[in-house]
Order: structure tokens, then sequence, then C-alpha cells
């Protein structure tokens, strides 16, 4: 009687023993596949939407980020999902690897040419106020247009001239 391949494989199988053990064990062959990137999404709105959109027209996975803007993995994966946004000590690296600045900023006004200070050289206000050597709430200040700098404050900053 005729015998498929299919169960006659299946019976020789059942009587070895090492049935599972790859025809060539000895072989170094190795793939790996990563997955497939997704689509870009038109007119990015948030940080994270425009991060995904740059890494993905780059041809790059998220390990590769990680490499340029030294954080983990898992900090761009949140960055890209929304969950999460990053400190500002990485925005010159996230400008720089965008090659945009990715914030709304107002630069025709000084709070605005404070910020975009700020933004470049990834300082918080607090950390600007130290350096201008004025309280925290003074470097807030500023940054809204609330008050004007005085012009020792001002040539502290080497941006403005």
């Amino acid at each position: 009687r005729n015998v498929s391949q299919d169960k006659l494989q299946s019976i020789l199988c059942s009587l070895r023993k090492h049935c599972s053990i790859p025809a060539l064990p000895f072989s170094k062959l190795m793939k790996t596949v990563g997955k497939p990137l997704s689509k870009l999404i038109i007119n990015p709105i948030t940080l994270g939407e425009k991060l995904k959109n740059k890494r993905l027209e780059l041809g790059l996975l998220q390990i590769d980020i990680v490499k340029i803007i030294g954080v983990c993995e898992d900090s761009i994966t949140l960055w890209e999902n929304d969950r999460n946004e990053p400190s500002i000590m990485y925005y010159p690296k996230i400008i720089q690897f965008l090659v945009y600045m990715p914030f709304d900023v107002d630069s025709s006004t000084l709070g605005g040419q404070i910020k975009l200070y700020r933004y470049l050289h990834g300082l918080s206000q607090e950390d600007l106020a130290l350096k201008l050597e004025v309280n925290e709430s003074t470097a807030f200040h500023y940054e809204n247009n609330n008050h004007k700098p005085s012009p020792k404050t001002l040539k502290k900053f080497k941006f403005l001239g």
C-alpha cells in the first residue's frame, strides 16, 4: 500500500530518538530579523511623533537612537508612544538628531530667546537661574516676558551679544 511522504516521515521520526535535531547542527548560520518599520505619521505634532518619523525616515531602529541620544531603549519607546517626555538635558541631542527645533519657541521676544538658549543647551530653569545668579522664579519670569533682565544679567547671555 502507498504511504504518503508526510506519513512516512512521521513514522520514521517516531522510531528515532533525536528527530528534533537540525540536519546541520554544526552550521553557524543565523539570521536576525527586525520588526517591520511602521508607517510615517502625517503632520506629527508631539515630540514623540517627530522622533519616530525621523527614525523611520532614516531607516533606523530604536536601539540606533539609543546610541545617538544616550538613553535606554525604554526611554525611546516611551517618548515615541507619547507616554513620557524627555528631560531637558536630552534636548540638545534630540534637536541635533531631528536637525530642526521641534518645540514652539517665539524667538522674536527676549523671553523666547532665553527659552531657546535653555533648550539648545539642555538647561532647566533652575540651571539657567544658577548661571544667571538669580532665583528660579526670576528666570521663569524672564522667559515669560514678565520681567526684563538687568543690563548686568543680559551680559551673561552670550547669545544676545
